[in-house]
């Protein structure tokens, strides 16, 4: 998995009744893109991720 500041994380929800989360990448710690991702979700909080393989990254989307 590769990203780039300003790309989205897109987590699938895998469980029914479970929403998909949608955050944006602020900050790529891994090195050529990799992971570790700091993602700002929508909600507002921001977390370390190391997506799995329920996780899409995007591009950014229009504003």
């Amino acid at each position: 998995m590769m990203a780039n500041v300003g790309d989205r994380l897109h987590v699938h929800g895998h469980i029914v009744g479970d929403h998909d989360h949608l955050g944006e990448i602020v900050e790529v710690r891994g090195p050529d893109g990799s992971p570790p991702y700091i993602v700002r979700f929508e909600d507002g909080h921001e977390s370390l991720v190391y997506p799995g393989p329920d996780a899409t990254v995007e591009p950014p989307g229009p504003n």
